[in-house]
């Protein structure tokens, strides 16, 4: 993956942090540690919160599938889970071409764990009930 196209991640990560109006510290350092394992420094992500980039299109079935996973997982880091991050996720979703059962199943099942963070075997096999 190019570093054009994984500042667009980090982009949609960041704004999906920035939709409840607070980028709370947590959520910044969470993109950060995504970035860094994406290659990128610390500058260049910095950057991304005053100047991100639009959205890619994911054509893989795991690149949406990891991507949704990152933006749920940026959503619930601060432990709060905002509607305007909630609306955000499931545009985020919708545009990625999940299916709107899948995104709603997920909403609902983050509620079952702790933190709302959702084991990925769970994710999965959400997924592979909608798209097998």
């Amino acid at each position: 993956m190019d570093h054009a196209h994984q500042k667009s991640l980090l982009s949609d990560l960041i704004f999906l942090a920035k939709a409840d109006g607070i980028i709370d510290p947590s959520e910044r350092d969470f993109i950060h540690r995504i970035g860094q394992r994406m290659g990128l420094d610390s500058n260049a992500i910095d950057a991304l919160f005053q100047n991100p980039v639009p959205s890619v299109p994911l054509f893989t079935e795991l690149e949406r599938i990891t991507h949704f996973h990152r933006l749920l997982l940026v959503m619930n880091v601060d432990r709060e889970t905002h509607e305007k991050e909630i609306i955000a996720l499931r545009n985020f979703g919708l545009k990625m071409g999940i299916r709107q059962g899948a995104i709603d199943q997920i909403l609902q099942k983050m509620n079952d764990f702790e933190d709302k963070i959702i084991p990925s075997n769970e994710l999965i096999a959400i997924f592979q009930t909608y798209y097998n």
